[in-house]
């Protein structure tokens, strides 16, 4: 409890610092004191009111019509920030220059002057040196708001650009993966790999059925489902979820658990992604048996997983130990960074998600920070990674770098 207390309480500040100093930068620089500034300041209020409302809300019956402009400020708030930032090196050089042409004196008068007849008379006081202050103080208003309209229009066109990527049928990547112990008779198996569908309230039964069809259309041998595929119960998203009953494969549909799914009632999903004909390998491996060759493909639970029964967490040794070694071993872990363990057990490759490919760049230079690999094929201590982007999005509609995803691995033998 104190710990969820303290997580609102700095995400609360944390939300309050960045738009105080959107206002800062966006409304006090820009304007003078009056009618606009105050109208400016109950807007940076009331959007930053927004951000925890909508993250708290999106459960709610009138959810859609809150998370659409509650996610897309905060897409909006994101490169607005990230832009003013970068600004503010230029912006600072550029004030000081403005300052030391305030405060540099005014020219000398010449040798003599003032001493006309009678030796009392002077010369009035140079109009630049009364104006100036005032004529910078306008350069500065100019200055800021400038910045601020560029700000402003080059974050609102990056975001408008992202909702068509994010919103738009998501892309086909194929790539061929050799495996050294993988059976010659096996060769160029293909496994549909998808990720972070994220049925939830700006995504619903169309998108589903969009992505079942992309995967129907490729004929695989094997789908991997790996995880995060609802924000909601099953109450609230099962009809979302019901076109899943139509994936076809010649050997299997299989699923394993991401982290949303501990955030939306596990134990209901996972058999509810049974009924719709998917295996759920819930710290478990499957014998794949193809072409005269054997394979095993293996699923763990997502490394955020606490709890007992369907919710425990991963347990690689229940998946992977006492297995014969001389098979190749194709796991599906959520996050990447489930290589780490998973490299102990001789894993030759994993299929993950979770990453979005960042979804949002530069975030996904922070997502480095966490996962070893954020988007395409990687290798984490000798097992090799790949991660797909996802076919959905999570937070605001939007993405850039990032294209949504499907990918086709094709198994290579050497």
């Amino acid at each position: 409890m104190l710990a969820t207390l303290a997580f609102v309480a700095t995400l609360a500040l944390i939300i309050g610092l960045i738009h105080f100093y959107l206002w800062k930068r966006l409304v006090k620089d820009t304007t003078r004191p009056g009618r606009w500034r105050r109208i400016g300041a109950v807007a940076a209020l009331l959007l930053a009111l927004l951000v925890p409302a909508t993250m708290a809300g999106t459960r709610a019956v009138w959810a859609f019509w809150l998370a659409w402009p509650g996610y897309l400020w905060l897409a909006v708030m994101f490169y607005l920030l990230v832009l003013l930032l970068v600004l503010e090196v230029p912006m600072a050089v550029a004030r000081l220059v403005l300052r030391r042409r305030t405060r540099s004196p005014s020219r000398p008068p010449r040798a003599g002057a003032g001493a006309g007849r009678g030796g009392g008379h002077r010369d009035p006081p140079a109009i630049e040196a009364v104006d100036q202050p005032d004529h910078d103080a306008s350069r500065r208003l100019l200055l800021a708001r400038g910045a601020a309209i560029f700000a402003g229009l080059t974050a609102a066109g990056v975001t408008g650009y992202g909702v068509r990527v994010a919103t738009g049928p998501p892309e086909l990547d194929r790539v061929r993966i050799p495996l050294a112990k993988l059976p010659r008779s096996m060769d160029g198996l293909r496994i549909a790999t998808v990720s972070d569908i994220h049925l939830g309230p700006l995504r619903g039964r169309e998108h589903t059925e969009r992505i079942v069809a992309a995967i129907n259309r490729l004929d695989a041998d094997l789908v991997a489902v790996v995880g995060d595929l609802v924000d909601g119960s099953v109450a609230e998203l099962g009809e979302a979820a019901a076109p899943l009953r139509g994936l076809r494969s010649r050997y299997g549909n299989f699923f394993v658990t991401g982290n949303h799914e501990y955030y939306s009632g596990v134990e209901e999903w996972v058999q509810e992604v049974d009924r719709l004909g998917l295996r759920v390998l819930q710290n478990q491996r499957q014998e794949i048996r193809a072409r005269g060759g054997v394979l095993d493909l293996a699923g763990v639970n997502d490394v955020t997983a606490a709890g007992t029964g369907l919710a425990a967490p991963a347990d690689y040794a229940a998946a992977l130990g006492d297995r014969d070694p001389s098979r190749p071993v194709v796991l599906l872990a959520h996050q990447p960074v489930a290589a780490h363990e998973a490299a102990k057990f001789g894993v030759d490759l994993q299929l993950s998600g979770h990453t979005h490919g960042g979804q949002i760049v530069p975030f996904n230079l922070a997502v480095k920070l966490q996962q070893p690999v954020v988007s395409g094929l990687g290798e984490v201590d000798g097992t090799k990674v790949y991660v797909t982007n996802g076919a959905g999005f999570w937070g605001p509609p939007v993405r850039v770098g990032a294209p949504p995803q499907i990918t086709l691995v094709e198994l290579r033998a050497p």
